[in-house]
């Protein structure tokens, strides 16, 4: 498949038949001057520092200022301008390339059916994304966790963040990377069965479902330039691509849901990202959902969760045309309720003032039309971007951004009714009625909330209570694990986060290394699973929180492929628990935490 972004190659050849006889532009000193306000401490709390891009090459970041997250800022570069500023902050002028050879299996065992067995498939372990694996998937107990031990590890070439979650079927492990590759991993020993190369990085986790036509299953998944893809998952041939969004700062974050014959994708954006550039026109993109026919990639419908097309509106201070409305990106994937015949969705915060009625939102969407059946706003008047200076496009009374990153959660409770759990950046915790147009039935405060606080990426729910993991990246108090019982919404317990591993006896700590729990977690009966931003996989007791194991993984590994690699920061997936093993992705270079490149899988002797 052809990138749609310049190959290092490219920008070589450019380079040298443009600048014959030029001088070399000054790569640190464009940097310093470009790049250094927001990449280097204090910084901006979201941009990674200029350690943690270190871990990129070249062509990575030279495709990030030509049409990626920093192309506004790389508008004004020339091509060798672009190459040296990429070339400084990667510390070399050549990219690693991932050789998808390294590490490769002898053989290649036929996939069979891989829902026959233990499996876990999307976000959530299934359409309702509950994040608990029943004890016939899981096959682990919590008194055999104690004794989980490293299987084996797979380091990621031109990595600096882990952000895909596994999926795990069928004896393989299928996983997408930063640098959009693919791949199919047998999930006892690490090696490598095929590897597929989509156009952008592959942030989400990928669904896997049986085909229409008989000829095996399908696995999808989305990119960072708003791309899904089906592609089969016996040997990773493509079946279809299709664009859902063409706006530049589209994304897909959250993983598409298969079902009944229609995939359904949820379009996220860092347009407000985008907007802390004053030379941005600000803002035009809006939060959607689109349904597509499994078979062929066919768009079915495709729904706009803020009904109005931005257009003009007004003008900024400094006298720029402004738009809206604007925002209500979705990061999650989308929640399935078959029985209601409703798609449920979180969307996030508006990017323009006054914030659109349908942000900050839970919404319910036909699954056949697309047609919006309800929605309830929670945080109204969260209007932001991430503003720095005096920049004209920040909303005059910006924030707070607790939008929402986390899937709804869709549970039958013991008592035989469904309940709509979502957790929000706010800190905030809500119980939902589903037949009553997502009514509140309780609320819980998990922390105090932030910009990159409260309930990130997923929370875990069982059939008697909820677990939340609450973040706490930029606040005070960090970290922190809740158990609320789901009928009430009143609090089972409370785990405190222990010390940062990473800030131990012989370690500096230093940027990054704090308790905070951004990542999803993962429940099990009996046990809950959290990866922590201090490099900490843990399993915590379902009773009490007490901490049963941990595993630190500040340190270097030795990997199945031979790829150098090392731990970091767990942040944006969650671990994966199938067939008496546990699989976690490491490492996150973004948001005030430590990159890392490897793939850990865990299980007993």
């Amino acid at each position: 498949m052809t990138c749609r972004t310049p190959s290092l190659a490219l920008v070589l050849v450019l380079v040298a038949t443009t600048t014959l006889g030029a001088q070399t532009p000054d790569g640190a000193a464009l940097f310093e001057e470009r790049c250094a306000q927001c990449h280097t401490p204090p910084g901006v709390d979201r941009a990674p520092t200029l350690e943690a891009l270190r871990g990129r090459g070249p062509d990575a970041i030279v495709n990030a200022l030509t049409d990626g997250l920093m192309q506004v800022e790389g508008a004004d570069l020339t091509g060798p301008e672009r190459l040296a500023v990429a070339v400084f902050i990667a510390g070399t002028d050549r990219g690693d390339t991932t050789d998808t050879t390294l590490g490769a299996c002898e053989s290649a065992p036929a996939l069979g059916d891989p829902l026959a067995a233990p499996y876990w498939t999307g976000w959530g372990a299934g359409p309702r994304n509950l994040r608990f694996q029943p004890a016939e998937h899981a096959r682990l107990t919590a008194g055999q966790v104690p004794d989980l031990t490293l299987r084996w590890a797979v380091g990621f070439a031109d990595t600096t963040s882990m952000w895909a979650q596994p999926t795990v079927a069928g004896g393989h492990l299928f996983i997408g990377g930063q640098d959009g590759t693919v791949s199919a991993f047998d999930a006892a020993t690490g090696c490598r069965h095929w590897a597929y190369e989509a156009s952008a990085g592959v942030r989400t986790a990928i669904s896997l479902g049986a085909r229409s036509d008989d000829r095996g299953h399908a696995l999808f998944f989305g990119d960072v330039d708003a791309n899904v893809y089906a592609i089969d998952a016996a040997t990773g041939d493509e079946l279809w691509t299709r664009e859902v969004e063409t706006h530049p700062g589209a994304r897909i974050t959250g993983a598409p849901v298969l079902h009944d014959g229609r995939l359904y994708v949820t379009v996220s954006s860092l347009e407000e990202a985008l907007a802390s550039n004053p030379g941005y026109p600000c803002c035009t993109f809006r939060g959607s959902v689109v349904a597509l026919d499994a078979a062929t990639g066919d768009e079915i419908w495709k729904r706009y969760v803020i009904p109005e097309t931005p257009g003009p509106d007004g003008t900024t201070a400094d006298g720029d045309q402004r738009f809206g409305p604007a925002g209500a990106a979705i990061w999650s994937a989308p929640t399935v309720d078959a029985g209601r015949g409703v798609l449920y969705v979180a969307t996030g915060n508006a990017y323009t003032q006054p914030a659109a009625e349908t942000s900050d939102s839970i919404m319910a969407i036909e699954l056949t039309t697309g047609a919006i059946r309800w929605w309830n706003q929670l945080t109204p008047g969260d209007a932001f971007i991430i503003c720095r200076g005096n920049n004209p496009n920040c909303p005059e009374d910006a924030g707070p951004d607790h939008d929402f990153g986390a899937s709804p959660a869709l549970v039958t409770m013991s008592n035989g009714r469904d309940l709509l759990v979502v957790g929000q950046k706010s800190g905030m915790t809500y119980g939902l009625d589903p037949e009553s147009d997502g009514g509140v039935v309780w609320r819980y405060r998990a922390g105090p909330g932030s910009a990159l606080g409260g309930i990130e990426w997923g929370f875990a729910v069982d059939d008697e209570k909820a677990y939340f993991a609450n973040s706490g990246l930029i606040t005070p108090e960090p970290g922190g694990l809740s158990a609320v019982r789901l009928r009430t919404g009143e609090l089972v317990w409370y785990a405190e986060p222990p010390p940062p591993l990473c800030a131990g006896e012989g370690r500096s700590g230093g940027f990054g290394c704090n308790a905070a729990l951004a990542a999803a977690i993962t429940a099990i009966p009996g046990v809950i699973f959290s990866g922590s931003n201090d490099g900490g996989l843990r399993a915590h007791s379902a009773d009490t929180g007490a901490v049963i194991w941990t595993f630190d993984t500040n340190r270097e590994f030795e990997t199945v492929n031979g790829v150098p690699a090392s731990g970091g920061s767990m942040n944006a997936s969650g671990p994966v628990v199938v067939d008496g093993m546990v699989y976690v992705s490491v490492g996150y270079q973004f948001i005030g935490s430590r990159p890392g490149n490897v793939l850990l899988a865990f299980g007993l002797n």
